[in-house]
């Protein structure tokens, strides 16, 4: 099978691309490596400022839709595909379909049905933008609803989802939220290279917590939160937690400084760890985050619970980072229950397959 896989966040299609290769499939990654974070791709499609960078993005991406041409699946990480204006982009969503096979979309983050339907349908306690039936009015959440409802945005992502063949949710918020096109879409979870490590811990009594803030993001993600929790436990017990933080770094970095740690603060406003948190645990690192009943029951998961999991609010997060941190024998347990998890779920080339399965049906 010839499979394109167009856009890329967190990894997501250089990883499942990997696993296609490894099963014997062709596969050919298009992206910008999600900006700053630069994945591993191969069409570069990295759009730079100004004048210059926009008439080289547009030269290599009429260059490369030659290249698009011919496959049996084009798989979209979101409806905007390509750096473009949404109102642009139709036409080269019908180019693609008109030149290749089935077209996939995936609900991977941010667009309109995740803006739309979690401020005005509400169907999870807490989301990017409710609190129950409270909507979330920081400057972030009204950004992004403002962005893409009622917008261009909005048309092309209703569009897409009606047109394409079918539609794959990453995570149990993403699926909730598309529910209405259940007929062609699948949850299928997404993919790890999991690496061969141990849950091993050098015996100290100091717990290293990491926290990864995204550039502009960490209100609306509630890093902001999360980070405050752990400092006040730092000032409790100063001698028990040290911190590290990376702010904007590339993937190669982020990973390099991630690695020594225990634990990692991510997604407070999330039901389920994404890929940040799930590369975290695959090296046994503990993911302090989203890890609600909801999450396991999607995957059938009835043992394993490696997850600590934090409502959004401060006091939830302090409770749970001070619990780790006075009582750190749990650690190795929930370090090897992590590795367990993502190698169970999450290998990449389970995943690739069950991807494989999926477009089988279409």
């Amino acid at each position: 099978m010839r499979i394109l896989l167009l856009g890329d966040y967190s990894n997501v299609h250089a990883t499942l691309s990997e696993g296609f290769r490894a099963l014997g499939h062709e596969c050919v990654v298009a992206s910008d490596g999600d900006k700053w974070k630069n994945y591993p791709r191969d069409i570069d499609l990295k759009r730079e400022f100004g004048l210059r960078g926009n008439t080289s993005f547009l030269w290599r991406l009429m260059k490369a839709l030659p290249k698009m041409r011919g496959f049996d699946v084009v798989q979209l990480i979101n409806p905007i595909f390509f750096e473009l204006k949404a109102e642009r982009l139709a036409p080269f969503y019908r180019y693609l379909r008109r030149h290749n096979g089935k077209m996939v979309m995936g609900a991977f983050g941010m667009d309109y049905y995740w803006a739309y339907v979690n401020t005005y349908q509400r169907p999870l306690r807490y989301s990017d933008f409710n609190f129950g039936d409270t909507i979330r009015t920081d400057e972030e959440a009204e950004r992004y609803r403002q962005d893409m409802i009622g917008t261009p945005k909005e048309t092309l992502n209703r569009m897409i989802a009606n047109d394409c063949d079918g539609i794959v949710a990453g995570l149990y918020e993403y699926w909730v939220t598309y529910q209405q096109f259940k007929n062609k879409m699948t949850f299928i979870p997404f993919p790890i290279k999991v690496p061969e490590v141990s849950a091993s811990r050098p015996e100290n009594k100091v717990v290293k917590i990491f926290v990864g803030i995204s550039k502009k993001r960490d209100a609306y993600k509630g890093t902001d939160i999360m980070l405050r929790a752990a400092q006040a436990v730092q000032e409790k017990c100063p001698d028990r937690l040290q911190i590290q933080i990376a702010n904007g770094v590339p993937f190669a970095q982020y990973q390099e400084m991630m690695n020594s740690s225990d634990a990692i603060l991510d997604q407070l406003y999330s039901y389920t760890p994404a890929m940040n948190s799930l590369l975290a645990m695959s090296k046994g690192i503990i993911n302090i985050g989203g890890g609600e009943p909801e999450n396991y029951e999607i995957l059938g998961e009835t043992e394993l619970r490696p997850i600590v999991n934090v409502l959004p609010t401060f006091d939830s997060c302090y409770e749970e980072i001070e619990k780790l941190v006075l009582h750190p024998e749990r650690i190795p347990l929930l370090k090897q229950q992590s590795i367990d998890y993502v190698r169970k779920h999450h290998d990449f080339l389970k995943v690739a397959q069950q991807y494989l399965d999926f477009y089988h049906t279409l």
